[in-house]
């Protein structure tokens, strides 16, 4: 393909996606295949020789999309938002041309550099305190990585190592989570070769600082090592805020890292009445949320911000003489700050997001998918039939038929069977609910009575 043929296609790309975009109403929210589905759509072998453009373009109806869940459609309620915006996906088509690989400063300083800035607006956005700034005078910074994952992962290795994780005592270490952490906090410890401690919650399924500090002692008393403790703001099952106060003095008292998870709700807290939930934030080494999930920019964008981003850079610095560079002692470096050598140029998508939208409309984004999620904990709480798990938090409504658990089992596997809608389920306690979050910029109130609707249908046949 030459550049003639590329703009020819690249245009037809454009409004293929456009069109993706303005239709989804039309498609079904869910596939309607089994495993193995595609494998018997195409041949079992690489072409030999090339094959018209405009075949591949065709193909994508036949062969991809009846295999597609469409995370955008206005009836996909399932998990939390993936975000997508035009802006955010012409800076990705500018990344792909540029193919920069930005490990280093001199690897491609614009790609080094834009990133500072862009971390640093973030955080003045959210609220975060000036400590993680890279403008500021103690030390801090941000750094994108490519999920809340990766996030939580590598600061557990930074604060392993701080602690003098040895080979002779880094099983004896032990990170701290609530019950309702997600299980990227569990999966960290068995990457990192250390114990992991769940720590039970209180009636609003919040993690509190004795609970914490009982655990801690527990293990002390044992002769374990702690550590790290990872605090969530905003949980995936329920959308609960653990008590990050409480926490962080427990942390001081104890001398442990405090890393915090907001990968979903951290995006709310560009709207100023939220912050609350952020309430000591200031004891907290590491703090991390997905841009990716709330704010219109497409995966991967997770943005993690360190308190003394000097512990970070040496805990895993390997510098051999190909990477090194003139202006190493006066520039940052990414690769030192997380696990893959490689790195896009992510911080593209926020910065054109950010100058097409502006920050009211973010906040206007936000505030709308919280009303949304209150309109709809409304109906349920109108019909006798159904109750809310717990009162809506954020965009997330968790609600129930008043039953059995699997009344509510049935009732979730009839309405995702029908594919106009997609919801997934959680368990707390022995209590299986169902979880509706606003995900789709195209979602409307209607849309969310003809989802109640159709649950109601979907009940009655129970």
């Amino acid at each position: 393909m030459n550049s003639e043929q590329y703009r020819e296609f690249g245009k037809r790309m454009i409004d293929y996606s456009a069109n993706y975009l303005d239709t989804l109403r039309s498609r079904e929210v869910y596939p309607n295949v089994k495993p193995g589905y595609l494998k018997e759509l195409i041949p079992d072998s690489a072409p030999v020789d090339p094959e018209p453009f405009e075949n591949i373009l065709e193909d994508v109806e036949r062969v991809i999309m009846p295999g597609v869940t469409h995370w955008h459609h206005p009836n996909f309620y399932a998990y939390f938002p993936t975000g997508n915006s035009y802006p955010c996906i012409l800076a990705d088509i500018l990344s792909d041309t540029l193919g920069v690989i930005g490990f280093s400063w001199a690897s491609s300083p614009a790609c080094t550099e834009l990133e500072i800035v862009m971390m640093d607006w973030l955080a003045k956005v959210i609220g975060l305190p000036e400590h993680f700034l890279s403008s500021s005078d103690s030390g801090g910074g941000g750094v994108i990585h490519s999920t809340a994952s990766e996030a939580t992962l590598f600061t557990m290795f930074v604060a392993r190592d701080i602690k003098g994780g040895s080979d002779t005592n880094v099983r004896k270490m032990v990170a701290y989570g609530s019950k309702l952490a997600h299980s990227s906090v569990e999966r960290a410890c068995l990457l990192g070769a250390v114990q992991y401690t769940s720590v039970a919650y209180d009636h609003n399924y919040s993690m509190r600082g004795h609970d914490l500090e009982e655990s801690i002692q527990k293990d002390i008393e044992k002769g374990l090592i702690p550590f790290c403790v990872v605090a969530t703001l905003g949980t995936t099952s329920c959308c609960s805020f653990d008590n990050l106060k409480e926490i962080g003095e427990v942390c001081q008292k104890f001398d442990l890292w405090l890393h915090v998870d907001a990968a979903y709700a951290g995006s709310a807290f560009i709207c100023e009445e939220t912050r609350h939930h952020m309430s000591g934030i200031e004891l907290a080494d590491s703090f991390n949320f997905n841009p990716h999930k709330w704010l219109l920019i497409q995966f991967d964008c997770s943005a993690v911000w360190i308190k003394d981003k000097i512990k970070l850079a040496n805990a895993f610095r390997v510098d051999p003489l190909y990477l090194q560079h003139e202006n190493q002692s006066q520039a940052v470096d990414f690769r030192h700050w997380q696990i893959p050598l490689g790195r896009r140029f992510r911080s593209l998508k926020l910065w054109f997001t950010f100058r097409t939208f502006g920050v009211n409309a973010f906040q206007k984004h936000i505030r709308t998918s919280i009303q949304m999620a209150d309109y709809f904990a409304n109906l349920v709480t109108s019909n006798d039939n159904f109750e809310l798990f717990r009162p809506q938090s954020m965009g997330l409504v968790c609600f129930r038929a008043k039953g059995s658990n699997d009344q509510n089992k049935e009732l979730l596997a009839r309405l995702n069977g029908t594919r106009e809608v997609h919801l997934t389920p959680s368990e707390i306690d022995e209590t299986y609910f169902l979880r509706l979050a606003i995900c789709s910029t195209q979602t409307t109130y209607k849309d969310l009575d003809k989802a109640f609707e159709l649950i109601l249908k979907h009940f009655k046949d129970l």
